[in-house]
């Protein structure tokens, strides 16, 4: 075999890795939900979005809720039955409002439990759907966010306080415009979250949370701990099964830079501590 040849296989090879991985990636997230859903009688929905950026043509790309997803997580749904409990996966920085809340109302109009699990964070239109379950199942440093609507690069609650605390001749058409929009956006939002609150709380709580999340208490990328979810009154749990935390790491980027964390597989134990 030529010099040639040996660079053309080696090109084939280099081009076709990628995808085997990313399908052997697949292959294996595969097999793993269907043990989960054995194990816990559910069908399991993945809805998973890296922060990290890609390099597509030199241009970074980032994933978030989109009406793509929506339209998958509906069409599970839609195939499930009723009655059977259902598990969602959630791992992601947020996205669309329209989206999220199509999600949520699907989880909050179920008949069967749901269970919303979060690894590692779901932030704002990922919270609000997290909002819509029977339970949400946090790892112990998971997060969860605000819901409060952003206009482009402002909070919408920022834009009204604008126009609350500068005399109106003061304030351009624009912002005056963008206020009025944002009062709609956080009322209207306020009321979504409220409704979606209803399947696992009173009305009376789910009220005041509602007020909470959605009308700028915080700022957007606040994080939402466990201990502080328990406390606001959310029906969140600390019981992580390892089979959700072990399908996080078949999602590794079809592109990286470098690895800039490492650490030797498996678990690692004190001297003195004896694992169960």
């Amino acid at each position: 075999m030529n010099a040639g040849s040996l660079f053309w296989l080696f090109f084939l090879f280099t081009a076709i890795q990628p995808v085997l991985r990313q399908r052997l990636l697949e292959s294996s997230r595969q097999r793993l939900l269907s043990r989960i859903e054995q194990k816990r009688g559910s069908r399991v929905i993945l809805m998973v979005h890296r922060q990290e950026t890609m390099n597509l043509l030199g241009f970074p790309v980032m994933r978030y809720i989109d009406i793509h997803d929506a339209e998958a997580v509906l069409r599970a749904c839609e195939m499930t039955d009723p009655d059977m409990p259902l598990d969602l996966v959630l791992h992601t920085p947020g996205g669309l409002v329209l989206a999220s809340l199509q999600i949520a109302r699907a989880l909050q109009q179920r008949k069967g439990k749901t269970t919303v699990f979060v690894p590692h964070y779901a932030m704002s239109g990922g919270t609000l759907i997290a909002l819509a379950a029977d339970e949400i199942v946090m790892s112990p440093h998971a997060v969860l966010g605000p819901v409060d609507p952003q206009l482009g690069q402002y909070p919408a609650a920022s834009l009204l306080k604008v126009v609350e605390e500068k005399p109106v001749e003061k304030v351009d058409d624009q912002t005056l415009i963008m206020a009025d929009i944002g009062r709609k956006a956080v009322n209207q939002l306020q009321a979504s979250v409220k409704d979606l609150l209803t399947r696992s709380l009173d009305e009376d709580k789910a009220a005041e949370l509602a007020a909470l999340m959605a009308t700028g208490t915080w700022t957007h990328d606040y994080p939402i701990t466990f201990q502080e979810a328990k406390r606001l009154g959310l029906n969140v749990s600390d019981q992580m099964p390892p089979e959700i935390l072990q399908l996080m790491s078949l999602f590794a980027q079809p592109v990286k830079h470098h690895q800039t964390v490492e650490f030797t597989p498996g678990p690692r134990h004190s001297k003195d501590s004896h694992p169960a």
